[in-house]
């Protein structure tokens, strides 16, 4: 091989050396682009996901805060709508000691106060049970006795000891009742 064959090869090489580093470092360059760029969406992401966390920390306290407030202080519609009739059962306490207290006057301060207090709990979803006449439920009544009874048909309750009630469909108290029974006598017997 000749000396100009070598020299051409050692340009060769160079230039291919050349050209090889321009790519490296242009690769490079662009490679240290995307890794800055990547860095950057991973900040933004991280931000946003502590904003994320922060913001539903915040809603947890809030509601963790409704709850307690709503536990705390369920029954003070309830309580406001009461207070009238404590007032007027006091009334009517003092209206009996006074002079000239007659008993049809307590009578009608008292019947006034009951129905005072039956328009509350029916405004808070309380319903009064009072099943005299219907069929026993075993759901909404306690049969106190059982008693013989022509004149009703077997398990109907004939009488109301206490009425129950019910809160928004709910049983709160069952209803004590007397229920009839078919009569034991047999025909055979008359």
């Amino acid at each position: 091989m000749s000396e100009s064959d070598v020299n051409q090869d050692n340009v060769s090489n160079e230039s291919a050396e050349t050209e090889a580093n321009a790519v490296d470092e242009t690769e490079a360059t662009d490679l240290e682009t995307r890794l800055a760029e990547a860095q950057a969406r991973a900040e933004e992401n991280w931000d946003q996901a502590l904003r994320v966390k922060a913001e539903m920390e915040n809603m947890r306290r809030r509601a963790e805060r409704d709850v307690e407030n709503a536990h705390k202080y369920a029954l003070e519609r309830f309580t406001q709508e009461l207070l009238p009739v404590i007032d007027s059962l006091e009334m009517g306490t003092h209206a009996a000691m006074a002079e000239g207290a007659t008993l049809e006057k307590l009578q009608e301060g008292t019947e006034l106060t009951l129905k005072m207090l039956l328009s509350v709990i029916d405004k808070f979803g309380i319903q009064a049970v009072h099943p005299e006449g219907e069929p026993f439920d075993p759901e909404l009544h306690q049969a106190m006795s059982m008693l013989e009874s022509p004149e009703h048909a077997p398990n109907t309750v004939m009488n109301v000891m206490q009425k129950g009630y019910l809160l928004n469909e709910r049983l709160i108290r069952p209803a004590m009742v007397v229920v009839s029974k078919a009569s034991t006598k047999s025909e055979d017997d008359a």
